[in-house]
């Protein structure tokens, strides 16, 4: 339902991906469609990525874009003021989540207790990625979700969501799901 990029060029000459995995600190999440632009997918510019849902987008780390996606960009804007009393920059956005998205080349994990999610974040489980909505967990599929399980009332989990996001969710920030999430 989404694309983004990572700032830049992560792909080589003949459409691989390279060890790099970002250009920038600014990871957006942007619209398929806008004023009709055209593109050559991982052509010379930029490396596009596509998620199946906002919500896959701000597990990986991603905000919407200002350009393409501003309403939803000013919504996120303004949840982040409430979670932190302070209307951000891009930039800062963009550096907060940096620090807490990645370990060196790995994937940033951060624990939570379970009964804190708001809808919206990814939780990692027994290898398999959950999304918490309402009182259940739906787990991802590259496809759509595909599983819907009870939320457990406590515990801790481990949240692919960075925590600004989380505390964006938690906020108000409503993220667009994709159509399997209310079919399973």
């Amino acid at each position: 339902m989404f694309m983004g990029n990572r700032g830049g060029r992560i792909h080589d000459g003949a459409r691989r991906l390279t060890a790099r995995r970002f250009a920038s600190k600014q990871w957006i999440c942007c619209a398929l469609d806008f004023k009709g632009r055209r593109r050559s997918v991982w052509g010379d510019s930029y490396t596009e990525l596509f998620f199946l849902d906002e919500v896959t987008a701000l597990a990986a780390g991603h905000r919407p874009c200002f350009e393409c996606r501003r309403a939803d960009a000013d919504a996120f804007a303004d949840a982040w003021q409430r979670a932190f009393g302070q209307r951000p920059r891009a930039a800062e956005m963009d550096r907060s989540l940096h620090q807490e998205r990645i370990n060196g080349r790995a994937k940033r994990i951060h624990r939570h207790d379970i009964a804190a999610l708001a809808d919206g974040t990814m939780i990692a489980i027994e290898g398999a990625a959950f999304a918490v909505k309402g009182g259940v967990l739906l787990r991802w599929s590259p496809a759509g979700y595909v599983e819907r399980r009870a939320r457990p009332l406590s515990g801790s989990v481990d949240a692919l969501t960075p925590p600004s996001i989380v505390a964006v969710l938690a906020n108000g920030y409503a993220p667009c799901w994709h159509p399997s999430a209310a079919a399973v």
